[in-house]
């Protein structure tokens, strides 16, 4: 979970990352939930402004999603917890993502897939 309205969001995301390289975790399947959109807010530079130089604290939400977010093969979510915006997208993703470890530790267990699937 990351509070994508604070300014230093990618720094909190390495430090989770180093912790999960020492207790030997960086490889066990992880969701990015990013949280707060409601709150998150970006710098803009003013049309007639062409001395600022853009950076990451200017990128919209939209412009973020597209940059290496992009590239978490669908494991990234954003969401507004108090909002409650995007909770279907987050409830999919957490179910398809426990139903395949589920489905690849227990194949003959019809716990989290239909009846129909069991051979």
């Amino acid at each position: 979970m990351v509070d994508i309205s604070h300014p230093s969001f990618e720094d909190h995301i390495a430090s989770v990352g180093t912790i999960l390289d020492e207790i030997k975790s960086a490889d066990k399947p992880t969701i990015m939930v990013f949280n707060k959109i409601d709150a998150f807010t970006n710098k803009t530079i003013d049309s007639d402004d062409l001395v600022t130089e853009k950076t990451k604290e200017h990128f919209t939400l939209e412009e973020w999603k597209s940059t290496w977010m992009n590239k978490t093969n669908g494991d990234a979510i954003f969401v507004s917890a108090s909002r409650e915006t995007k909770f279907e997208s987050f409830r999919k993703v957490v179910y398809d993502k426990v139903r395949e470890i589920h489905v690849t530790r227990f194949p003959y267990n019809s716990f989290l897939y239909p009846q129909e699937y069991i051979e």
